[in-house]
């Protein structure tokens, strides 16, 4: 057992306290405390630096089946998480080396030494590994890749432009030689971010009117991929715009989260047998087969300043579950995570 010095008496994380019904709101979540204490036999305790929200943890607020387990109430809430180890009963891990695990949403954490995977802030910023090297970049990458099979040539439109994933996912198109990039997003300032920093070819803001009336400007030619994080209008929007043999990745619905009613589909439905359409969920667990080749090609891109990324970083723990309704809104540009201190 190695510690680098005493340990803190309690720890502070966030319960879901109740289920919630349509928007989540502060009194669904509590900030409580609970004790710390030293690593069980291949385990590791973890000062967490950066925890990471995501849209997919509003479904895990459910009482629902799905690809993950529901959070379960009075218990403290999980996700990415960026720490330093302070404790260790692993031999592979010792104090002082950064990690990445599931167990965020909480100060200090016990974890599973076979859940975590070491780091280098050398390479990148810790927080980049809950975002642009993490599983948002890699489920932008594997999506686009893997699930949409891009090739160059192709013109891409991607929903939820400025967000973690969409980000990634337009400009990953542009360097890998797309014929033409848009992407939808929700306020004018994010459009020009896409735009001027990024390298998208052209993008809107899905509230100045119809998303179909302005997809089509910014594509007359139509698109071949479509890469869905909003679903709704949007999805709509696309299958009347993917040219024939279109591919669709859908990757999130985030218009239909906080829906208490089950949201319409797309009335244009029949439209993917004429143009023989594909349409593929995804899902990053199952391409971590791709990890490494994305990480290399990634940080790559990253120091020779081709793919930038922006990061909305809130401070402090207390400030995790405004963090997190704030995500949803579409607060945020670029991820979203959450500073638990240095």
């Amino acid at each position: 057992m190695a510690t680098s010095s005493a340990l803190p008496a309690t720890s502070r994380e966030w319960h879901l306290v109740a289920r919630p019904n349509g928007w989540p709101v502060p009194s669904d979540f509590a900030l409580r405390e609970t004790p710390v204490a030293e690593p069980a036999s291949g385990h590791i305790l973890v000062r967490n630096l950066f925890m990471s929200v995501d849209p997919y943890m509003r479904g895990r607020m459910n009482d629902t089946k799905s690809y993950v387990p529901p959070f379960q109430l009075d218990q403290p809430m999980q996700g990415g998480a960026v720490g330093e180890v302070v404790a260790s009963n692993d031999e592979r891990f010792a104090v002082g080396d950064h990690v990445l695990h599931p167990l965020g949403w909480r100060e200090y954490a016990d974890v599973d030494a076979k859940h975590a995977t070491k780091v280098d802030g050398g390479l990148a910023p810790l927080s980049a590994y809950l975002g642009v090297l993490g599983m948002p970049g890699l489920t932008a990458y594997a999506g686009l890749l893997e699930v949409a099979s891009f090739k160059e040539g192709d013109a891409v439109f991607v929903s939820g432009a400025a967000g973690a994933v969409g980000s990634q996912v337009g400009q990953i198109a542009r360097l890998k030689g797309a014929s033409r990039v848009i992407g939808s997003a929700g306020s004018d300032e994010k459009v020009k971010w896409l735009v001027e920093e990024l390298g998208f070819d052209a993008a809107f803001n899905y509230k100045n009117g119809p998303v179909l009336e302005q997809l089509r400007a910014a594509a007359p030619d139509g698109i071949d991929v479509y890469f869905d994080n909003v679903g709704g209008e949007h999805l709509e929007a696309a299958i009347s715009t993917l040219n024939v043999h279109g591919r669709a990745t859908i990757c999130g619905m985030i218009a239909a989260y906080n829906d208490t009613e089950p949201t319409p589909g797309p009335r244009n439905m029949a439209m993917i047998i004429g143009k023989r359409l594909q349409l593929k969920g995804v899902l990053v667990g199952d391409h971590y087969g791709m990890q490494q080749q994305f990480t290399g090609e990634v940080a790559g891109w990253l120091a020779s300043g081709e793919l930038k990324y922006n990061e909305t970083v809130v401070e402090g723990i207390e400030n995790g579950v405004d963090a997190f309704l704030g995500m949803l809104r579409g607060q945020n540009t670029g991820k979203m995570v959450v500073s638990l201190g240095k």
